[in-house]
């Protein structure tokens, strides 16, 4: 019966063994390049995203996520209110500002 299953023998292990420094570098060097590639530039624009927002004033042209331009009318906690047409007025949430415009994008566009 030894030809249908092959036996299997007893070997030994590898002579010198994996330091632990060996089997540390790949974790460690994968939370690097991570924190590098991902967290560190997502953090960076949270940050600039937090910055801007505080800024906002009434008078300053903006963009929303949904891709609306609009002039802001008035600034509260955490909702805004912008003219984006005239006579059309549309409040909204803070967050959903993407940016800031240049003066006069709103009537050029």
């Amino acid at each position: 019966m030894n030809f249908f299953i092959k036996s299997a023998y007893a070997q030994s292990g590898p002579i010198g063994g994996q330091s632990l420094f060996g089997a540390l570098l790949l974790p460690v060097a994968l939370l690097v390049v991570f924190y590098f590639l991902l967290i560190r530039p997502q953090n960076k624009r949270a940050k600039e995203q937090k910055e801007m927002l505080g800024k906002i004033a009434a008078g300053d042209e903006v963009a929303t996520n949904g891709g609306i331009l609009g002039k802001v009318i008035e600034v509260r906690d955490q909702f805004v209110t912008l003219e984006i047409a005239s006579g059309v007025t549309v409040k909204l949430q803070k967050f959903q500002i993407s940016q800031l415009l240049p003066k006069g994008t709103v009537k050029n566009a």
